[in-house]
């Protein structure tokens, strides 16, 4: 009979592997993507992606959960809608994506261009002409709330009466 070896708390707890944190980052901008986004961005890669669809776009319910306090005693919050995808390119990368609502062409679209980042002959033309123009339109979108809320900053201050 084999064994399996066990794993120590240290290797259960270690930080993610440099391209899986930055594989991370790329799906949380295509998270915030527009569909039309995603599908200009890939046109501009290549003509015609060749994939093969694993799984279907398919749209279901999660629970969400919440803690008060961070440390509280779980409880659910309520339910989102998820849709999920998943394929695989020609040269054998799989990509999945899990998409916050309903959008099903969204939830295939960023899987191609996760299966097409994971992919080191693609990886920089999804960089520079998928994810950098989302990126950006991300940045000025956040730039622009923050210039709105400062406009409506208020500096109070205390004044000290005293007798002269």
């Amino acid at each position: 009979m084999a064994t399996v070896p066990s794993a120590n708390a240290s290797e259960l707890s270690a930080a993610p592997a440099p391209t899986t944190a930055v594989r991370r980052g790329a799906m949380a901008v295509l998270a915030q993507a527009r569909a039309e986004e995603i599908e200009q961005g890939l046109r501009a890669v290549m003509d015609a992606v060749d994939y093969v669809e694993l799984r279907s776009p398919e749209t279901g319910l999660v629970m969400l959960r919440g803690r008060i306090g961070g440390d509280g005693a779980a409880f659910n919050l309520g339910e989102a809608s998820v849709t999920r995808a998943a394929v695989q390119i020609a040269s054998g990368e799989v990509g999945i994506a899990y998409i916050l609502g309903r959008d099903q062409k969204k939830a295939r679209l960023s899987a191609v261009c996760d299966a097409l980042w994971q992919s080191k002959k693609y990886r920089d033309a999804v960089e520079r002409r998928v994810l950098a123009p989302i990126r950006r339109r991300l940045d000025a979108e956040r730039e622009h709330a923050r210039a709105q809320t400062a406009a409506t900053r208020v500096d109070f201050f205390t004044l000290v009466r005293g007798e002269d």
